[in-house]
């Protein structure tokens, strides 16, 4: 397997994992409905200990534009890979998306809430402000980003980690940071499901709502170069 597939099923893992939770959670008639946040938490964390163990020797296991971006900056990963990792973390999210639609697809078709549908798949804030919900974001990504850059080795990215520490970081900021929006902290978690419920024959959903998209991207990269940034000014190893 090469980087790029790497990549692209260790993204697959977070999102059937993660949107796999939601949906358990949020759609009717699942053994998992309104089993709370908590579930929801545990569920993504999980999800991004299989994505790392399984990528992480492979491809150091970024599985988000935003750690990219911030390995990059801190001189940890080449500029010129950039491009294909993002790209193939995206589509990695869209695949992993797609098939825990599929797990759910019957509890799709009987849950009547649009709402809960999109949720499965994007984040939505429970009040909607903009430049807070980016906040928010910036925030629980700048502390995934510098907990990612103390435990990466130069040029590896999280090939050196144990997959566990980073999970129960996830965990953590979801418990902690991910009440108000939902925490992204990903650019290529929200995107690539957002596509997917843009495509898929989903009865009775909703638009994607395309005028949030942008708040799960460019706050993530805004806080994983924030965290970069303090890693080259007050030292790294």
């Amino acid at each position: 397997m090469n980087q790029f597939f790497a990549e692209f099923f260790g993204t697959a893992m977070i999102l059937v994992f993660g949107c796999g939770v939601v949906a358990n959670v949020l759609l009717n008639k699942t053994k998992g409905n309104n089993s709370g946040w908590i579930v929801i938490t545990f569920g993504w964390a999980v999800g991004v200990f299989t994505g790392v163990l399984i990528s992480a020797s492979v491809s150091g296991a970024h599985l988000n534009p935003a750690v990219t971006l911030a390995l990059a900056i801190a001189h940890k990963f080449s500029w010129a890979k950039v491009p294909i990792y993002i790209l193939a973390q995206v589509l990695g999210a869209m695949f992993g998306a797609g098939l825990a639609w599929l797990a759910y697809k019957k509890h799709f078709d009987d849950t009547e809430d649009a709402d809960s549908k999109l949720a499965v798949f994007g984040t939505i804030p429970n009040i909607r402000s903009y430049w807070h919900n980016m906040l928010t974001e910036i925030i629980g990504t700048y502390v995934l980003a510098l907990a990612v850059l103390y435990m990466a080795e130069p040029e590896v990215g999280l090939g050196a980690l144990n997959a566990l520490p980073v999970a129960l970081v996830v965990l953590g900021i979801g418990l902690s940071l991910g009440g108000p929006t939902g925490y992204a902290i990903n650019p290529a978690r929200d995107l690539g499901p957002r596509i997917m419920h843009f495509l898929l024959p989903i009865p009775g959903k909703r638009n994607s709502d395309w005028k949030y998209s942008w708040v799960p991207i460019v706050g993530p990269m805004i806080g994983a170069a924030l965290a970069a940034g303090m890693f080259l000014v007050f030292g790294g190893q």
